[in-house]
């Protein structure tokens, strides 16, 4: 710790901090523009500077100075720094006077226009007026892709968005050439950006010079009402804020949440809104004569009763899809539990996890903040650049750390970091000695070593032989002790763990997802399932959002609440339990899913025990405590051992990706342009590459 001086006030600061940083600890506000947390300094824009008492007869650079760079008075006093005299004023008024002398005046269109860094500064630190009447430059605008526009002219090279993709995305798509005023910001070529974190340059950039494209002339800020929730495209349960309109979602905004997403977001997630907006189902329907037909409630409710009558028990089933929140489960296990069924799954994918094994055998158990402390990684039938990119940057960031070695086993794919490749399938796992001995030695020697399985490896016929198997590794390689608990579970589905946590899987006796969609049951209760094929037989009851593929092979369809129309429950892949928040209402006689189902409950002579989320979160909670405490429940590290004494010799095909093309991984995300788009590029992409 180190003792400094800010405007008089002395504070005890760590020795590594920033004079910035150290300012900001004593209260002091100083602006930038280049400065940001998590980038590395570049000392560009010069916004924020101070004056050094003993220093120098100028201002310096807080951003770039350090505490330790500082020398004591002549008497060893604590050394002193100003962040508001007139040196210091006068210094930030020509900053900004500099700034603005090509910066254009065409604030009322432009897209950052109420939520500017340079607007706020230059009213807070700024003149009134400038001294320079020549023409201001202008920069021809480039193409960096569908997601992000670029107004280039508006760029005050603070290279914020260069570091990031250089650092945060692992990819040098954005660089700054020339010198002087000819210096610009661009892509190689004008290439499009293939990062699936680039939206997050977006919010990165100080002023209007890069925005999002989908967005422009949408909306402005003051209009929207902000709620804060939690986002379902992927498993990691990232803090978003939905910004809306009306019923209308018009963008999708990062929260910081330093223990999952620190303050990224994926570009499905920011730019998959206008999904929301299309191909929506508004109102039941019912297949009449071999085509679904509008309909009223009570008709659909009556079409349902009429079709169960006489069905047994075992002969109903239900499946979840993957956004389902852990409410409508509940509901819909509680429901299946009154007709008699045991046939229930959420494993749509048929990943060989089971809850009876211990919640330790399918959490992120290290969790995502805990990837930071690991020294070595071994990533099995996973691709977390596009299963989790987030989590991805979570574990490049830890690479940039040093010290901290990577190995592989299924499809050897660019993760944005070096990998040692081990093997494509579980017979690697039985001699990952042989297959590289150094990786082998570096997890083995590693403190605090890590297994991420993914669902790649967990959903073929011998998922459960790979998951054992990856226990007995991560205990031969010391990866659970005390204090650490290395094996982790990297999920894809939003829902999984709180269907697991629930116990949303068979029964004594119950039929798997892959067997009820086969034809093993007669009523097919479909929960938002979208990716899976039910085959001809069933008689089948759709309850989800959009007209995608099992709205398709319906015979009764029931419009339901996509996860930014209604407040639920997700927990996320390393058992983390967050709450998200309606922010709009569903569209048309479109009602949430629990509230569908208690309706339902009700014309079946099965009546619900409760008729109100509170009453319905309140019996979950009662059944299952965790969910009631928020936050992660450590699992028990003991899971790991008895898993591995199930260890034998796995065998079968390699390894594959449990997704096949990352933007269009759910009915949300399909029946977005925006994402079709993308989906388009990354095809084009890939078939360049291959050339």
């Amino acid at each position: 710790m180190a003792k400094i001086k800010v405007d008089g006030t002395e504070i005890e600061v760590p020795d590594h901090y920033t004079l910035l940083q150290a300012a900001e600890e004593a209260g002091a506000e100083i602006p930038r523009f280049c400065f940001h947390e998590r980038l590395s300094i570049a000392g560009n824009c010069r916004m924020c500077l101070v004056e050094v008492k003993g220093g120098p007869p100028k201002p310096a650079a807080s951003c770039a100075m350090g505490v330790r760079d500082l020398r004591p008075g002549p008497n060893g006093e604590a050394p002193e720094i100003f962040t508001n005299t007139p040196m210091v004023k006068k210094a930030r008024e020509g900053v900004m006077e500099f700034l603005l002398i090509n910066h254009p005046l065409d604030c009322p269109i432009c897209d950052q226009g109420g939520e500017c860094d340079l607007q706020d500064q230059a009213m807070a630190y700024g003149v009134d007026s400038s001294r320079y009447a020549e023409n201001k430059r202008a920069v021809e605008d480039k193409y960096i892709g569908p997601l992000v526009k670029t107004i280039m002219t508006r760029c005050i090279h603070c290279t914020r968005c260069v570091r990031f993709t250089t650092e945060v995305a692992g990819i040098s798509e954005l660089g700054l050439v020339g010198r002087g005023e000819d210096a610009e910001i661009t892509t190689y070529l004008e290439h499009a950006m293939t990062s699936e974190l680039q939206g997050n340059v977006i919010d990165l950039c100080p002023v209007g010079a890069l925005t999002s494209r989908p967005y422009a002339f949408q909306a402005r800020p003051w209009e929207l009402t902000k709620t804060e929730t939690i986002d379902v495209m992927d498993a990691v349960g990232s803090a978003i804020r939905v910004d809306t309109r009306g019923r209308e979602v018009m963008r999708i905004l990062p929260r910081v949440n330093d223990a999952v997403n620190e303050e990224w977001i994926s570009d499905k997630t920011r730019f998959v809104w206008d999904g929301l907006r299309t191909q929506r189902l508004d109102r039941p329907y019912v297949r009449r004569d071999g085509r679904l037909q509008p309909a009223s409630w009570a008709e659909a409710f009556e079409a349902i009763r009429a079709r169960l009558e006489g069905v047994e028990g075992s002969r109903v089933g239900a499946i979840a899809g993957d956004l389902s929140a852990v409410e409508e489960m509940w509901a819909m296990k509680r429901l299946m539990g009154a007709l008699g069924s045991t046939n229930l799954d959420a494993r749509q994918d048929g990943a060989k996890l089971d809850p009876a094994d211990g919640r330790g055998s399918y959490l992120f158990n290290t969790t995502i903040a805990g990837i930071e402390d690991a020294d070595a990684l071994l990533i099995i039938g996973a691709n977390p650049r596009f299963e989790a990119p987030v989590l991805n940057a979570r574990i490049r960031k830890r690479w940039r750390q040093g010290g901290f070695a990577i190995g592989m086993v299924g499809e050897n794919a660019d993760l944005r970091y070096p990998v040692a490749y081990l093997g494509a399938g579980p017979q690697t796992l039985s001699d990952i000695e042989g297959a590289n001995g150094g990786f082998y030695e570096a997890l083995k020697r590693a403190e605090r070593p890590m297994i991420i399985v993914g669902q790649g490896a967990l959903t073929g016929a011998n998922g459960a032989e790979v998951l054992a198997a990856a226990a007995a590794l991560a205990r031969e390689v010391g990866a659970v002790s005390e204090g650490w608990n290395g094996f982790n579970v990297l999920h894809t589905a939003a829902s999984r763990v709180g269907a697991l946590d629930i116990g949303f899987v068979p029964g004594e006796g119950g039929k798997t997802a892959a067997e009820m969609a086969g034809g093993a049951v007669d009523v097919l209760f479909n929960l938002s399932a979208d990716e899976i094929e039910i085959a001809p037989g069933p008689f089948v009851v759709y309850l989800g959002t959009h007209g995608d593929r099992g709205a398709h092979r319906a015979d009764v369809i029931l419009p339901g609440a996509a996860y930014t129309e209604k407040s639920g429950t997700w927990v996320n892949t390393e058992g983390r339990v967050q709450t998200g928040a309606r922010g709009a209402f569903p569209p048309g006689d479109a009602r949430e899913d629990w509230a569908v189902i208690r309706a339902l409950s009700a014309v079946l002579g099965h009546t619900l025990p409760f008729d109100s989320l509170v009453s319905l979160r309140r019996e979950v909670h009662e059944a299952i405590p965790h969910l009631a405490r928020g936050g992660i429940a450590p699992a028990d590290a003991g899971v790991v051992t008895t898993l591995a004494d199930r260890a034998g010799t796995p065998s079968g095909e390699s390894f594959v990706s449990a997704l096949g093309d990352f933007y269009l991984t759910n009915p949300i995300a399909r029946a977005s342009k925006v994402m079709a788009e993308c989906s388009r590029l990354a095809k084009a992409e890939h078939l360049e590459a291959a050339e």
